[in-house]
């Protein structure tokens, strides 16, 4: 089979590379576009997995999104159109290569594991085979978005599966000038585009207030978000790190998205949360479980060594993931 993987984010990079290795392995040919945004780029790069960049973010109003998605996803369409026919096409979430796909009628599936992006998945879910997501998300809030029928739930967190060949290692604590004796914090900063988290993050601001002059680390998600760290006495790596040793090797985590969190619980790390939209579903159960704290008052933070191996390791198979979304090129299209 050859699949046409779209990548528009960082965090999908994570998830889908152990995808990506498992079709690979399977004997299946795999191609990879991306969207120069946050360290997208930088960690296919480190993975050593080849790409062709295409397009950039355009912007956190709703007019540049619109304009983004028209201009990429007809780049997206030109560069495949160029090459030999797909069997199918698979994004993150990312409708660029929904639309993309729609125009050249390749089957697509799409994957993501937050609800509430309505924009998003109004398109996504629409032109879609299936719809791949956790199984915590109740069905009847996808259908709407044009996904009944085309639901492929699977159980766990998608951490779980894109970690599952994970284990840490002690040379990014090197990489930032860390000493492992000493209590590490790890700081992600809010997903200020993202058209579902128009919020400004007082809280934010208050917990680098709280961890600075510790060893805190903050991850930005943009070269914006890096300009406005520097000077703050806190660490702020220059460039894509191997994000997932230090969560793992961290005695804290605290971030406003998602996906770091869902991968600090995955690894054992205690997280907290400061995200101030609708949450999902996924969360809403870590949190039920206690899996995940919701940060309602930064004295809530206490920042010391963790015990090794407090809270264990889940490890789930990527080719089920595989697997559900290949089954989108099997199946006819579906009216949503």
């Amino acid at each position: 089979m050859r699949i046409w993987v779209d990548l528009t984010n960082s965090p999908h990079v994570v998830v889908l590379r152990p995808v990506i290795e498992r079709w690979r392995a399977d004997g299946h040919e795999v191609l990879i576009t991306a969207r120069d945004f946050a360290q997208t780029l930088g960690l296919l790069e480190r993975y050593g997995l080849a790409h062709t960049a295409i397009g950039r973010h355009q912007g956190a109003g709703l007019p540049a999104k619109a304009r983004g998605l028209a201009a990429r996803s007809l780049a997206l369409a030109r560069w495949a159109r160029r090459r030999r026919r797909f069997d199918l096409a698979v994004g993150h979430g990312s409708n660029d290569v929904m639309v993309a796909a729609a125009l050249l009628r390749i089957p697509s599936a799409t994957t993501f594991d937050y609800e509430w992006a309505t924009l998003q998945h109004m398109i996504n879910c629409r032109l879609a085979r299936a719809v791949v997501v956790p199984g915590a998300i109740p069905p009847e809030r996808l259908e709407r978005y044009g996904a009944r029928g085309k639901i492929h739930p699977y159980p766990g967190l998608k951490e779980e599966y894109a970690l599952a060949d994970f284990e840490p290692d002690p040379a990014v604590l090197a990489e930032l000038g860390l000493e492992p004796a000493e209590p590490i914090a790890v700081v992600r900063t809010p997903a200020e585009m993202s058209a579902y988290h128009r919020f400004e993050n007082a809280m934010f601001r208050d917990v680098l207030e709280r961890l600075r002059g510790r060893q805190t680390v903050v991850l930005p998600r943009t070269p914006q978000q890096r300009d406005e760290l520097a000077g703050t006495g806190l660490i702020v790596p220059e460039r894509a790190i191997d994000a997932q040793s230090l969560v793992a090797y961290a005695d804290l985590v605290v971030s406003a998205g998602g996906t770091m969190n869902r991968e600090a619980v995955a690894l054992g790390t205690p997280v907290w949360t400061t995200f101030e939209g609708r949450l999902g579903a996924v969360d809403e159960g870590l949190i039920a479980e206690g899996r995940l704290r919701r940060l309602e008052s930064v004295d809530q933070l206490v920042l010391v060594k963790r015990e090794a191996g407090a809270a264990p390791r889940v490890r789930r198979d990527p080719r089920l993931l595989g697997d559900l979304l290949m089954s989108a090129a099997r199946r006819p299209t579906i009216g949503g």
